[in-house]
């Protein structure tokens, strides 16, 4: 029988139960917190080599439609790839990339291009407890990351735009499905959504209005 999980390795099978936990009950995230870092801590010197081509795809149709940030963080950032889109596509905005694994983040420090030091930062964080202050963010990305709803909305700019993608769709080993996120994010005043795909590729775009 073919699903979902179907092709996956047991640890790919781990962070999607991972992340339905999470998602689920996120007071359990203080007993999977560590084995989820050690996990893409233990990714961080291939990661750049695994990635599917073209996953950002999604997440690169839908910025043509978010108004330019003036700040913008990128959660669960790994190497810091959505990040630097970001900054290039906004040349105005600061863009700050936060990852769980310290050695994701060194990753990421090591590859920023030398125009974009002062305007684009990779720091270590918890996505369940961003290191921002509530409010300062106009543009909010997540690709196949965990979406901590509470934290999410609290720093997003009350005009801001969340967007979450995942870059092969149902088969991402981190996953939320749509419905679901339309869901707990309209429980948090969000009220407007757009859809984009680009092959496997989704992003749903989020703003509240109100």
């Amino acid at each position: 029988m073919s699903g979902p999980t179907s092709g996956m390795t047991f640890k790919q099978r781990l962070a999607r139960l991972t992340t339905i936990l999470a998602v689920r009950a996120p007071l359990l995230w203080r007993f999977l917190r560590r084995p989820f870092r050690r996990y893409f801590t233990s990714l961080a010197p291939r990661w750049d080599a695994i990635v599917r081509p073209g996953h950002l795809a999604a997440l690169a149709a839908a910025l043509d439609s978010v108004p330019p940030p003036r700040r913008a963080l990128d959660v669960g950032t790994g190497t810091g790839a959505a990040a630097l889109l970001v900054a290039e596509r906004f040349p105005d905005a600061e863009v700050t990339g936060v990852d769980l694994s310290p050695a994701m983040v060194a990753a990421a420090r090591a590859k920023t291009p030398p125009e974009l030091d002062g305007r684009l930062r990779f720091v270590e964080g918890d996505a369940s407890a961003l290191p921002v202050a509530t409010g300062s963010c106009d543009l909010v990305t997540l690709v196949n990351m965990i979406p901590f709803f509470e934290e999410l909305a609290r720093v997003l700019a009350p005009a801001g735009t969340l967007a979450v993608s995942y870059s092969g769709g149902p088969r991402t080993p981190i996953w939320v499905p749509a419905d679901r996120l339309r869901r707990e994010l309209g429980r948090r005043g969000f009220d407007r959504f757009e859809e984009n795909t680009h092959g496997a590729a989704t992003c749903l775009l989020a703003r509240r209005t109100r």
